[in-house]
């Protein structure tokens, strides 16, 4: 069995804003949503920026005070914008079988901040006084778990966890089990909030963020003076529901999620493959099992971390997944110039980023751009954003440890 999946409903938690509308419209104005890091002090790590969600109060997504307590930033992320996904989509698809439902979203790291609170508790005042709302608050996939408790969802459920290609792999994951026909609904996308003095540490110490202290220039993807990603936080949840169910109650279809790619680099902990054969072999599955050629693709949203090692290697794996001349012509962008990088939620929210530049026909700037690499010489859209037809688009994401994912979205 194989039938076709659209998006009918999408909602979001980031940097540049706590809603759908509001951060659609940030991307498209070219607004830069990182910060100082305010919460704690920096001065010993070196690191003083981070894409931070903004205001956010789960009372006002419908999160009880007693409930948010005892559930972490991300689940709570996660809970929000699934709840503005079925809301934007029209329907709590009460009409289908339960077990027909499900929710599939990534995370690449969790509650380590619950982690690190509890785990001085333990040291200070004993075993006894650890929360037994730890572990199952603590752990990746109760995002997942959690929204299923609220939609009432039963069918597959189960958290992706690949670093910075979790939401892909979630968003990937939900594409086959819809087109497949396991299910005719899926929620789906990524959750993260890891903004903390230990991570930032720690990425800190493998040379991985910028140091810089100029908020339009810390997150400059392509740009040969990059020095580092920009940490961040946020969540993206989309609707995926089987076209002829969709059609039937009129939803708005935002697009077709057509084609899926993954791959693993099988080369290193941290750095992309020099020659990206892997990246690429994920952009051309995704794209065939579309049924396209190179030429049909549009756009390509990014992984684009600025980190002076996948900017370049990505652009390697664009020339060699689209071939020299069709890779000169398509429209490239990076979000993560925009709210730094939401490591497994990074997926979910670029696909919805990639969904309203097919919807609309309006691909993003990707701003702070400056300096021009000769190793990094496509049309990455830095001059102004880009008001075109689209087509057909891609979303990249390239995790530590190799692993590689990518979607295709097409214009219906």
């Amino acid at each position: 069995m194989s039938r076709k999946v659209v998006i009918t409903g999408m909602g979001t938690i980031n940097p540049l804003g706590n809603n759908l509308a509001d951060s659609w419209k940030n991307m498209k104005e070219g607004k830069n949503g990182l910060s100082f890091v305010e919460a704690f002090d920096t001065s010993d790590i070196g690191v003083s920026i981070a894409g931070q969600v903004k205001d956010f109060d789960p009372v006002s997504f419908g999160i009880e005070k007693k409930e948010a307590r005892h559930m972490e930033r991300f689940t709570q992320f996660a809970l929000a914008a699934a709840k503005e996904a079925l809301t934007d989509c029209g329907s709590d698809f009460s009409d289908l079988d339960p077990f027909r439902a499900g929710v599939l979203i990534g995370c690449g790291i969790g509650g380590i901040g619950l982690t690190l609170s509890e785990y001085t508790k333990f040291k200070e005042k004993g075993p006894g006084r650890i929360s037994p709302f730890y572990v199952p608050a603590m752990i990746s996939n109760m995002a997942a778990g959690t929204v299923a408790m609220k939609t009432g969802f039963k069918g597959d459920n189960f958290c992706t966890t690949t670093a910075c290609a979790s939401g892909t792999h979630a968003v990937g994951e939900a594409f086959r089990k819809v087109k497949d026909g396991y299910l005719d609904v899926c929620l789906c996308g990524g959750t993260e909030s890891t903004v903390l003095d230990f991570t930032l540490a720690g990425f800190n110490n493998m040379k991985a963020l910028s140091r810089s202290t100029d908020l339009d220039r810390a997150s400059i993807p392509f740009d040969k003076e990059r020095n580092g990603f920009v940490l961040g936080e946020g969540c993206g949840i989309l609707v995926l529901e089987e076209y002829e169910h969709a059609k039937a109650r009129g939803a708005k279809i935002y697009g077709e999620l057509a084609g899926y790619g993954a791959t693993c680099d099988a080369y290193h902990m941290t750095s992309p493959s020099p020659e990206g054969e892997a990246a690429a072999e994920a952009m051309k599955q995704a794209y065939t099992e579309a049924g396209l050629a190179p030429e049909d693709v549009t756009y390509i949203n990014a992984h684009g971390t600025s980190t002076g090692l996948n900017d370049k290697y990505e652009t390697r794996a664009i020339k060699k997944a689209l071939g020299e001349e069709c890779a000169k012509n398509v429209k490239i962008n990076s979000t993560k110039s925009m709210i730094g990088h939401l490591l497994g939620a990074a997926g979910g929210v670029e696909a919805i980023v990639t969904a309203m530049s097919v919807y609309e026909g309006f691909i993003h700037k990707t701003i702070g751009y400056k300096v021009p690499d000769e190793e990094c010489d496509l049309d990455y859209c830095t001059d102004a954003p880009v008001e075109t037809e689209v087509k057909a688009a891609l979303s990249n994401s390239l995790g530590f440890g190799g692993h590689n994912a990518t979607i295709c979205i097409k214009k219906i």
